[in-house]
């Protein structure tokens, strides 16, 4: 279903103009890796804050409230951006083995993020208070910035075509991880 969808969406005009595009589609690459900078950037400040490691004069409702709306700014600028690098080339980004795993750990950060924000309106004005910082919070800062690593990694590797769809014979948890689709006539031909 959705691969269908991206097939789709691989054919309309907007896209093709985009994906032809000699100047539109750096642009919008190099975009996404500046807006990726920014919101990896700012929330690196925020989690070496709540880790202990530095900004240990501000308090974390101070340095949260100066960065977060960076960090917002850029993470939305940076799923526009991504949105509009998927639109360009929608069937075979679907069916890179690494986007699914960016997907897969931005979600997972996404869970971290929610978990440590209903913790912090919680708890957060006694983090200000004192010096003590929960562990289970400095792990969630901790797993946080090894998501994101990981993130901007797997996002990387997608411009590689190591486990492209149209690079056969693939071995067979590679077809189904990056979901391509092989017909038995096909294979017979390799």
């Amino acid at each position: 279903m959705l691969l269908d969808f991206s097939i789709w969406l691989s054919e309309t005009e907007w896209s093709i103009a985009l994906r032809e595009s000699l100047y539109l589609y750096p642009w919008i690459e190099s975009a996404h890796v500046l807006s990726i900078s920014l919101f990896v950037g700012t929330l690196i400040f925020i989690e070496l804050r709540l880790i202990g490691l530095s900004f240990l004069t501000l308090s974390i409702s101070e340095l949260n409230s100066k960065i977060l709306p960076i960090s917002i700014f850029g993470f939305c600028l940076m799923t526009l951006t991504g949105a509009l690098l998927f639109y360009a080339i929608p069937v075979r980004t679907y069916q890179s083995i690494f986007f699914r795993i960016k997907i897969l750990l931005i979600i997972l950060a996404g869970i971290n993020a929610f978990l440590f924000h209903r913790q912090m309106y919680k708890e957060g004005d006694s983090w200000d208070e004192g010096e003590f910082i929960p562990s289970n919070v400095k792990i969630k800062a901790v797993v946080s910035l090894v998501l994101w690593i990981f993130v901007i990694i797997s996002g990387r590797m997608i411009a590689y075509n190591w486990f492209d769809c149209d690079k056969q014979p693939q071995p067979d948890w590679v077809n189904w991880a990056a979901g391509c689709l092989i017909e038995v006539a096909q294979l017979g031909e390799i």
